[in-house]
């Protein structure tokens, strides 16, 4: 896909087949088949369990018999970019040089298209490694706006992916994040802010504003991923498409909720 003796820039050539930047330079290191086996199973007990923490988790494995230590589990939880959803008032620790910005939907009716959009990240198992998958959510209408996959979770995938639905469809009025620093940088807030949209951003660990993004992490999952083993990054980028496609096609009917 990436040609790195081709004369036109690598910058360019990842613009052009639509993937992040900082894919092109980052060599992955690589992960045995045990830890993929033990990412994969977390990853699904966590779709499950939203709530259980490191130490939940190793005593759910342990009971499956795969034996591995807490450490073990909240190393590959940050690998993943995965944590605990706790139904508590946000007590995050701010980034030290990026700002957070106050939560604005408590109580606010959310009944129209791009009233709201919502951004989040996930974790895709392959078959030999893993990837991230980054959406941009209308809030009303649950359509994924534009996405994107990388292998890395850095901020320029995430940006890459705010711009497309920018393109492609009316500014919102407010789009909403959790803390995570992809979500917090200047360059991601700059385009927000460029664009007169107001910024509202969830506390670290909040169960309440992710609900209808997990539930596309879910569908995605279920009836995607977990029965495919993608064998490529490409593989996986082409399916997931697919996929989003179909479910922005699937319309929502009276009190389905997806």
């Amino acid at each position: 896909m990436i040609d790195r003796n081709h004369e036109l820039p690598l910058a360019k050539q990842a613009k052009a087949v639509g993937i992040s930047r900082s894919s092109v330079y980052y060599r992955p290191r690589p992960v045995s088949d045990a830890d993929l086996r033990l990412m994969r199973r977390i990853d699904e007990l966590h779709l499950e369990y939203p709530f259980a923490g490191s130490r939940m988790l190793r005593d759910m494995l342990n009971r499956e018999e795969i034996k591995v230590g807490r450490k073990r589990v909240s190393t590959l939880m940050k690998r993943m970019g995965i944590e605990a959803l706790y139904r508590r008032p946000n007590t995050s620790k701010r980034h030290r040089k990026h700002p957070v910005y106050p939560y604005l939907l408590r109580g606010l009716k959310i009944n129209r298209a791009n009233q709201v959009w919502a951004m989040d990240i996930t974790y895709i198992p392959m078959a030999k490694g893993f990837v991230y998958l980054c959406a941009v959510v209308d809030w009303a209408s649950r359509k994924v706006l534009a996405h994107r996959v990388s292998i890395t979770m850095d901020r320029s995938f995430c940006i890459d992916a705010l711009e497309e639905a920018l393109r492609r469809y009316e500014k919102p009025e407010i789009f909403n994040t959790d803390q995570g620093s992809q979500f917090t940088s200047t360059a991601f807030t700059d385009v927000l802010r460029d664009h007169g949209i107001r910024i509202s951003m969830d506390g670290k660990g909040s169960w309440r504003d992710n609900v209808f993004v997990e539930r596309l992490w879910r569908s995605i999952k279920y009836e995607e991923v977990y029965l495919k083993a993608y064998a490529s990054v490409s593989e996986a980028k082409a399916s997931l498409k697919t996929y989003i496609d179909f479910y922005n096609a699937t319309p929502l009917t009276p009190g389905w909720t997806r």
